[in-house]
């Protein structure tokens, strides 16, 4: 245990940055919980598209959406969102599903419609690269 501490010492900032990347992932990981809304995998996305007609609200730059989004996805960039909130005023009573590349972007964005009063409010896990590498069809 000596030895633990003694190379804690030695190398306190390798230690440090350990401690802080550790921190981070957790961050990351508990965002959405923390913020209200929850991480749904690619199967379950489709499934609250198809039964509670979610509307899926894509996050990316309008070049990224058009090489490939899931159908009947609104384009809104995670940038323009609170200046574009009056294009999701009907679809405040919708379960609404936020897609971007890898998670992030959506992350921020549910923090913005949780803020404007959206209830209902689904993160798709993993982003547009969970969604291809489940092989799930993308509109080009």
């Amino acid at each position: 245990m000596s030895d633990f501490f003694g190379f804690l010492v030695d190398h306190w900032i390798l230690s440090s940055l350990f401690i802080f990347i550790l921190f981070a992932l957790i961050m990351t990981e508990f965002r959405g919980r923390l913020l209200g809304f929850k991480d749904i995998p690619p199967n379950e996305a489709v499934r609250l598209m198809n039964q509670d007609n979610a509307i899926v609200l894509d996050v990316r730059d309008e070049a990224t959406f058009n090489s490939g989004h899931i159908l009947n996805a609104k384009n809104i960039p995670v940038g323009l969102l609170e200046s574009r909130l009056g294009e999701l005023s009907e679809s405040r009573s919708n379960p609404v599903l936020l897609v971007c590349r890898s998670g992030q972007d959506s992350a921020r964005a549910g923090g913005v419609l949780q803020k404007q009063g959206f209830a209902e409010i689904y993160k798709l896990a993993g982003g547009m690269m969970a969604w291809e590498n489940a092989n799930l069809p993308l509109i080009k």
